[in-house]
């Protein structure tokens, strides 16, 4: 019996050293060497400061929580105040809670308004409803092509050049054949300053 003890302790600090020590530091080394843009958070610059990560989304609205309509808006969150990494969680409102419906039809109206859209209008369902995380830094392409004639009007430049600038920030499905081309709200707000300045 005690040898079968002795032999089972073993095996257990041979296990806990070996998943709590020697691979986690693996995991952080390979990721430190890398992948060392992603492992320090992907943080995106502009102006020689840091201005946000291209993996989690952020707010584009004045002091009083207005949308900038020369800007490019994400869609919404569900994390705290709206993009808290703190608080990352989606909704868990179900697909039939009526606070969830209502502040879907809310934001399908609020949406159509901000764009000038017509009430007929599809609405993409990223631009009324938070993601999983409530951190999701990316739209499709279809938000932000409803996006980019309001957009081209804020900033007095061509709708063309907008729609351009969409295509050229829109990244593929990733590895060709998960999930749907998205376009990152950040990067591509950036580019618009950079290219409207």
């Amino acid at each position: 019996m005690r040898r079968q003890l002795l032999t089972a302790l073993r095996v257990t600090l041979a296990l806990l050293a070996l998943t709590c020590v020697v691979y986690p530091l693996a995991v952080w080394g390979v990721g430190r060497i890398a992948f060392r843009h992603q492992a320090d958070g992907s943080f995106v610059s502009a102006g020689g400061r840091v201005v946000g990560s291209r993996l989690i989304g952020q707010t584009w609205a004045d002091a009083d929580g207005n949308p900038l309509r020369q800007y490019f808006q994400p869609r919404p969150s569900a994390a705290g105040d709206g993009y808290d990494p703190k608080s990352s969680s989606g909704s868990n409102l179900g697909p039939s809670n009526p606070k969830l419906l209502a502040a879907v039809a809310d934001r399908v109206v609020a949406y159509r308004a901000l764009n000038g859209l017509a009430a007929d209008v599809a609405v993409p369902v990223d631009a009324v409803t938070a993601s999983g995380s409530g951190l999701d830094p990316d739209i499709s392409v279809a938000n932000a092509f409803d996006q980019a004639p309001r957009v081209a009007r804020a900033r007095g430049v061509s709708e063309a050049s907008v729609v351009a600038l969409v295509r050229s920030h829109t990244s593929g499905r990733p590895l060709g054949m998960l999930g749907e081309e998205a376009v990152n709200v950040l990067q591509l707000n950036l580019a618009l300053d950079a290219e409207t300045r």
